[in-house]
């Protein structure tokens, strides 16, 4: 089980607890004494009685009143000990029929365990149904979450694998095809109970999940499910060869694990998906082949892809929205295959890729940087094509301080900076193409301080300047060929400077520039 497993409640949590008779009626006896008393004060107040004069005698018939009074104080007093022992009564009652659902649990649940345990797959259906059952009826949330373990174990379980379909197998095959129906018909039940809202019959939501190291190779249906609350565990789950879908997902509240998780052939989709409040991870995961798909999801929580694998396959955040709440990249490494990002939107929160390894196909084409943090800091992007091209930068702060582009390509063909900052300083471009052709920077400060130009080409042609900050100051110009021709606008602060005059050979900047040099 999880080493972060909320506590559960302990087993006497509903065992009857009683004050004794003469406590509860002692304290009974005071209460209604300060609610009679607080009664005839308020009638006093409200009919505005005058003093009782002190010669007053009393007649037979205010005597006979009292004695009604006596009377009816007498019976009050035996209705409260009636019901009080009523109480009483009532909560034995419940206590023993407590008792008596819990045994009988317990005997229900004795048979569906045997049943998991038998060498016929058809019965080990039927005990899997058992349990599903008996967590839905259990008398307590503690009963309930044993079932769900149980249920959780035998996933964890270790099985044969297929030994193919030779004939010579044939009936090992089909045995494994049975026993596999028995764990997918695990998954379907779970899945179905996530699905019902919070507090309704059948409803799991909140309780723990421990799929520890499952290997997951059919499919799973995990759409419209809800996570809130407790803990759920994919940790080092096995994703391979199978449709698993957690499209219009909702995680809120509570911590899910993903964290050493390998998405491997197949489909995994997380489109439409919720992330909010909680806890979300996929620390050290690896996605190898197949196809991951985030798109249009919503991260407004805590959502960690540290340290994560993104191996060939095709993986994509299209459309997707991060807004609030944290999401990390860092120390991912985004190797072949295709990661996108196209059309995202990044508003509000930070989003962490510093120290990510970009060499394969990274797409934020058409990305929106509108508001909140978003680092590329020591970020290394060599080999692959990594494209910010018709990317909007407006507002928040986008930041590749530090990172190294060499090789492969970096393209923010016709991006728009306009508003926020974006900073480059003591940014590296070595070797291989970076190109910011057509991009136009207006308003907002754009800051390549410090960075350093050194072998590959860099393009900044046909580029609008106009408006905003776009600062040169003391970058290096060596070894590389740097265009700036067609660029529109005034020289951005501190270029002429950082490349000299006249300009080295391989850097083309158009010559109105030099002469307007501060």
């Amino acid at each position: 089980m999880t080493p972060n497993r909320r506590p559960r409640s302990a087993p006497n949590d509903r065992e009857l607890r009683l004050w004794k008779v003469g406590r509860a009626l002692t304290l009974a006896f005071a209460a209604a004494v300060l609610v009679a008393g607080g009664v005839f004060y308020f009638l006093v107040v409200l009919l505005d009685v005058q003093e009782i004069g002190a010669t007053a005698k009393l007649d037979a018939k205010t005597l006979f009143d009292l004695v009604k009074l006596s009377f009816g104080v007498v019976a009050g007093a035996g209705a409260l000990v009636a019901l009080v022992v009523a109480y009483r009564r009532q909560r034995v009652d419940e206590a023993g029929a407590h008792r008596e659902a819990t045994r009988l649990h317990t005997e229900r649940f004795s048979q569906a365990v045997d049943k998991l345990g038998s060498d016929s797959p058809a019965v080990r259906l039927g005990g899997v149904h058992a349990l599903a059952g008996l967590a839905d009826d259990a008398p307590d949330n503690s009963l309930r979450q044993t079932c769900i373990d149980v249920l959780c174990a035998y996933l964890q379980l270790p099985f044969t694998p297929d030994p193919g379909t030779d004939p010579a197998h044939q009936e090992e095959h089909h045995r494994y095809l049975a026993f596999r129906k028995v764990r997918h018909t695990i998954l379907r039940l779970i899945g179905d109970h996530y699905r019902r809202p919070k507090g309704t019959h059948r409803s799991w939501q909140g309780c723990d999940l421990d799929l520890t190291g499952v290997t997951i190779d059919g499919d799973m249906d995990f759409r419209g499910a809800t996570f809130c609350g407790g803990t759920v565990s994919f940790t080092g789950a096995t994703f391979s060869g199978s449709i698993v879908s957690f499209d219009d997902a909702t995680f809120s509240g509570g911590t899910v694990s993903f964290s050493g998780a390998t998405f491997s052939g197949g489909i995994v989709s997380f489109d439409d998906a919720t992330f909010s409040g909680g806890t979300v991870s996929f620390r050290n995961a690896t996605f190898s082949g197949g196809t991951v798909s985030f798109d249009e999801a919503v991260f407004s929580g805590d959502v960690s892809f540290g340290g994560a694998r993104f191996v060939d396959g095709t993986v994509s955040f299209g459309d997707a929205t991060f807004s609030d709440g944290t999401v990390s990249f860092r120390s991912a490494t985004f190797s072949g295959g295709t990661v996108s990002f196209r059309n995202a939107t990044f508003s509000g929160g930070t989003v962490s890729f510093d120290e990510a390894v970009f060499s394969g196909d990274v797409s934020f084409g058409g990305a929106r940087f509108v508001d909140g943090t978003v680092s590329f800091g020591d970020a290394t992007f060599s080999d692959g094509t990594v494209s910010f091209r018709s990317a909007t930068f407006s507002g928040g702060t986008v930041s590749f301080r530090h990172a190294m582009l060499s090789g492969g390509e970096v393209s923010f063909r016709s991006a728009t900076f306009s508003g926020g900052t974006v900073y480059f300083d003591d940014a590296m471009f070595s070797s291989g193409d970076v190109d910011f052709r057509g991009a136009m920077f207006s308003s907002g400060n754009v800051y390549f301080r410090n960075a350093t130009f050194s072998g590959g080409t860099v393009s900044f042609r046909s580029a609008t300047f106009s408006g905003g900050t776009v600062s040169f100051r003391s970058a290096t110009f060596s070894g590389s060929t740097v265009y700036f021709d067609g660029a529109i606008g005034s020289a951005p602060q501190g270029l002429l400077a950082a490349v000299g005059t006249p300009p080295p050979s391989g850097i083309a900047l158009p010559s109105g520039w030099l002469l307007s040099a501060p």
